[in-house]
């Protein structure tokens, strides 16, 4: 069975090449990965696949809107799917887990902010930091 995504970059003029879906395989299979832990990934069944073919390759991908990236803290960017982009990112201090949530649950915080300050808010892009329910148990 064909992947949608095939389907996608052949429709815009680009070809199905090894290194591309083993990009999209890895940033499928390991969701909020940084660059680095998807060349990880997509070296283990192509070893000489090498980080810039990745930012090559992960640039590209978003050009596309097929992935999207996100900051995390200050470290580097983390990549999941354009498709599954729709959520609010919570982060846990204390262990370091990403957490998705609904984007609903900043629509009151999107509505103040767009009434009283004009501002309309990108929720795909927004990360809240605190503490995790099972590091506060402990």
């Amino acid at each position: 069975m064909t992947e949608p995504w095939h389907k996608e970059l052949r429709a815009r003029g680009y070809r199905v090449t090894p290194q591309r879906q083993l990009v999209l395989e890895a940033v499928t299979a390991l969701s909020h990965a940084t660059p680095e832990e998807i060349c990880a990934e997509v070296q283990r069944t192509a070893r000489g696949v090498n980080i810039s073919t990745i930012y090559r390759t992960l640039e590209l991908l978003e050009q596309l809107d097929m992935v999207k990236h996100t900051h995390l803290g200050h470290k580097p960017p983390t990549y999941h799917l354009a498709a599954e982009a729709e959520h609010v990112h919570l982060v846990c201090r204390e262990c370091g887990e990403v957490y998705d949530v609904d984007p609903s649950v900043a629509d009151g915080l999107v509505e103040v902010l767009g009434a009283g300050h004009g501002f309309e808010t990108d929720v795909q892009h927004l990360t809240v930091y605190g503490r995790c329910r099972n590091c506060r148990k402990s």
